[in-house]
């Protein structure tokens, strides 16, 4: 090697000098911001601690941020009263993350909703077109009456599907709370179409047995005796 190469070749105990760039990519990562942010555009689902209650929801920590969940994304339905969650765990994913406003929101209502779909169609799939069953009547419209089961579906009634004769709502033979029994018609995109008219019309086309007793030999000679005792030839 010339004496100009070992001029220019660093000495191997000297240090090398780093910069903060080469740090970035690691301070990148470990911003809590940053990471929140990876959670909500992967729709990460979170198990969080409910910390404390505030006027309109519940606040978690979430990798070491403060965040907020409405009351109405905790709950698919009426929340009565928001201390019940305290220091419970739940669900949730991120829904909104900005640095600049310092605002981090979470929700619970997707995965909830996710698996109330997932539920209605596994109990769905178990359902066959032609099934008979018994509900209660939930509501009536002017188009329809609308059926719910014992196991959380429901169904509906087309106004045409009621009964054979014509009516103009199902009131005029229903009333809410009412217990029927309809025949499934027709399932489609996790919907039930039901028929009550159906069920009418199967009894109606049954004929109706009669036992007429046939008698027997000896009777039948006995009775033709008495027709000709009285006659004289």
């Amino acid at each position: 090697m010339s004496e100009q190469q070992l001029e220019k070749a660093p000495a191997s105990n000297e240090p090398v000098q780093e910069s903060m760039k080469d740090y970035e990519d690691q301070f990148d990562i470990a911003n809590p911001w940053n990471i929140v942010q990876r959670y909500m555009d992967e729709k990460t689902t979170l198990t969080l601690k409910v910390e404390g209650i505030v006027n309109g929801g519940v606040i978690v920590k979430v990798e070491g941020l403060r965040g907020f969940i409405p009351a109405s994304r905790l709950s698919l339905t009426y929340i009565e009263n928001l201390e019940d969650y305290l220091l419970k765990d739940v669900r949730v994913r991120v829904i909104d993350a900005d640095e600049s406003e310092n605002r981090l929101v979470l929700s619970a209502r997707e995965i909830l909703k996710e698996e109330e779909a997932q539920e209605k169609a596994e109990k769905i799939s178990k359902i066959h077109v032609g099934d008979i069953m018994e509900g209660e009547v939930q509501s009536i419209q002017s188009y329809g009456a609308f059926i719910r089961f014992a196991d959380g579906l429901s169904g509906l009634v087309h106004v045409s599907q009621v009964c054979e004769k014509r009516i103009k709502t199902p009131a005029d033979v229903l009333k809410k709370g009412d217990t029927v029994k309809v025949k499934v018609i027709g399932i489609k995109d996790g919907k039930l179409s039901l028929s009550i008219k159906a069920l009418i019309e199967a009894e109606e086309e049954k004929e109706p047995e009669i036992d007429v007793p046939l008698p027997k030999s000896e009777e039948i000679g006995t009775k033709l005796g008495d027709l000709f005792k009285n006659i004289s030839l």
